[in-house]
């Protein structure tokens, strides 16, 4: 009997593990909600949670905030609505009911003129920048 050479053996190994690993569809487990677009999202569960996994957990708008934007749960919302925007001090960082001239969009765009688009290294995600923008468009409220 001849017996299978030690690569080929691993590599079905590692297959059958990733089949397996893959079966099970949805996984309830899981700590993010799935990913959809909202028509009046909300502060706390839509926008901070994001802030939350993404911004502040990459290092960028931690306790000492880039661009002077802390994104700490508690404090984002006061450093965003009705603030200048440190890199463009002609703009509003969240202008309730206009998203199209808040940086945070602006930014999230990258059609900002100064700076780097957000994420910085990372790809932006269409269903939170539109979140954002109808969070912003119903007013941006701290909800």
């Amino acid at each position: 009997m001849k017996t299978k050479p030690p690569v080929l053996s691993g590599a079905l190994a590692a297959l059958a593990v990733l089949s397996l690993l893959s079966c099970g569809g949805d996984n309830s487990t899981s700590s993010q909600p799935p990913a959809t677009v909202k028509d009046d999202p909300s502060f706390s569960a839509d926008i901070q949670t994001t802030f939350t996994s993404s911004c502040i957990s990459s290092g960028c708008h931690g306790a000492t905030g880039s661009a002077g934007l802390v994104l700490l749960q508690g404090q984002s919302y006061a450093n965003l609505v009705n603030v200048d925007s440190s890199q463009d001090n002609t703009k509003k960082r969240v202008l309730p009911g206009d998203a199209t001239n808040s940086y945070l969009v602006i930014k999230l765009e990258g059609r900002q003129s100064n700076g780097a688009r957000m994420p910085l290294g990372g790809s932006p995600n269409a269903t939170f920048i539109q979140n954002v923008k109808n969070w912003i468009g119903k007013g941006a409220k701290n909800n």
